[in-house]
């Protein structure tokens, strides 16, 4: 028997390799801070805990239809309006099975084998095999501290082919947690729009971004193209992670082709978790989330701190998402070597560089401020040692 070449050729999700290394070493009694995981520790929020213990009651818990809960559906374009200001019809919005699931499903939809995807390296690992799974070429284009590790127009334009049907961006970034200014992405949208290319924006940490200088929200994607692919998640800005919960927005022509595409790979998301995220929207939970927002900038400060006291570079400083992207080279290790050392010899997870593209693999690393204050002070303290030593 065969394993399929796509299969084979799938690498593996290194910060996840990381993750399984650090479970190890706790298995053996050993204390990992881990900076390396992009998960919040906060949990989901109170109401939608009590939710789900509600809707656990033994009652019957039917499949929803493919497109999510209509109840949830309305609530999430309630969201947008309240929050972004935009206008979305409901029947836009789509619920899946985590953001991946709504990526696999856009990509789905969008892209035919031998087409061109364009996409910034660095940039989150899966989506790159998502693209390639179906059969499309990913044109990873470098960016540099210049372009905030993002896309802009004159990268989008200088790397466009004639196979090119998809630029894909994801705003603020996993890794560098960095955010495309609003003027560039426009530039970005209205080039592809042009020239007749989706536009896929992955906007899973946007609500995590900072607020602009009036003390606003970032705007969302849809709010200067309407038209655009909008990926989203209950997983970090609302601490669902484990709940596997996620939606999209798409343009009317193609709801249809994911509800095809949504029915046949993945039924629906879970029934019970769907009710459960209604109570996101509660303003409790609303007001605790950016309680948690604003904690997580403060758990920022403390990272960007304590890398400036190590003398780890960070050559843009994130505005959103929990992710600090820094530069290693001055320790005379590669990001991996590095990663790998720092986990054996100081207990504290990180992940490489080579996760997220190959232009600065081996130069940086991510680290996640996702974890307790205390873990932050713990784990920079120790790698403030293990740095120090190797200079030595």
């Amino acid at each position: 028997m065969k394993v399929s070449q796509r299969a084979t050729n799938t690498a593996p999700f290194y910060a996840m390799v990381f993750g399984e290394q650090a479970a190890a070493l706790e298995a053996a009694g050993h204390h990992v801070v881990k900076l390396s995981i992009g998960e919040p520790d906060f949990g989901a929020p109170p109401a939608v805990r009590e939710a789900m213990k509600d809707v656990m009651d033994g009652r019957a818990l039917p499949y929803t239809i493919a497109l999510g809960l209509p109840a949830l559906r309305q609530a999430i374009a309630r969201f947008y309006a309240e929050r972004h200001g935009v206008e979305v019809n409901p029947a836009r919005v789509i619920v899946t099975s985590g953001a991946s699931a709504a990526l696999v499903l856009v990509t789905a939809a969008t892209v035919d084998p031998g087409d061109d995807v364009l996409m910034a390296d660095p940039s989150y690992p899966c989506n790159r095999q998502i693209v390639e799974g179906f059969g499309a070429r990913v044109r990873s284009v470098p960016t540099s501290a210049a372009s905030r590790y993002q896309l802009d127009a004159t990268s989008v334009r200088a790397h466009w082919t004639e196979r090119t049907r998809t630029v894909m961006v994801a705003t603020p970034s996993n890794p560098t947690g960095t955010s495309i200014p609003h003027d560039e992405l426009a530039a970005i949208c209205e080039f592809a729009r042009d020239r007749g290319a989706w536009r896929i924006v992955d906007e899973i940490y946007l609500d995590l971004a900072d607020h602009d200088e009036r003390g606003k929200p970032r705007r969302t994607a849809l709010a200067l193209d309407p038209d655009a692919i909008v990926i989203n998640s209950f997983s970090k800005y609302f601490g669902m992670t484990g709940w596997r919960l996620g939606w999209c927005v798409v343009p009317e022509p193609l709801v249809s082709a994911i509800d095809r595409q949504a029915t046949n790979y993945f039924l629906c998301a879970s029934a019970p978790a769907q009710r459960a995220a209604l109570a996101c929207f509660e303003p409790e939970s609303l007001a605790l989330c950016e309680e948690r927002r604003l904690e997580l900038s403060r758990r920022r400060a403390v990272a960007l701190e304590g890398l400036a006291r190590i003398g780890l570079p960070v050559p843009v400083p994130p505005d959103g998402a929990f992710y600090v992207y820094f530069d290693v080279r001055s320790t005379g290790l590669t990001a991996w070597e590095l990663c790998e050392r720092a986990l054996r010899e100081a207990h504290v997870a990180l992940t490489p560089g080579k996760d997220f593209g190959v232009h600065t693999g081996d130069t940086h690393v991510r680290l996640s401020y996702a974890a307790s204050m205390a873990d932050i002070r713990e784990g920079l303290r120790r790698l403030e040692g293990f740095v120090g030593g190797l200079r030595r």
